[in-house]
């Protein structure tokens, strides 16, 4: 979702800078459109980073000896977290 948000900002803002010809007194529209294209770049950055984030899977293995018959057992769990704050 922040990767559409980012491309739409940035196409609402080079709309305003570079198609339009309006002059309104009370605001510049070319400063409004580069400061959505700004904005709009920074959230596809983020949003690029954060599903890179996502996708990272953790991977542990175990090895232990069973003290009865002194056999190694080991055991393997992949997972991906489902929260992009865990590391």
């Amino acid at each position: 979702m922040s990767l559409g948000l980012g491309i739409v900002l940035f196409v609402i803002g080079a709309i305003l800078a570079f198609a339009l010809n309006l002059t309104v007194d009370w605001i510049d529209l070319q400063l409004v459109g580069y400061i959505l294209m700004i904005a709009g770049v920074i959230v596809v950055i983020l949003g690029i980073i954060l599903l890179a984030r996502r996708r990272r899977s953790v991977a542990t293995s175990h090895t232990s000896v069973d003290p009865a018959t002194g056999d190694r057992a080991t055991r393997a769990e992949h997972s991906t977290p489902e929260d992009p704050t865990v590391l």
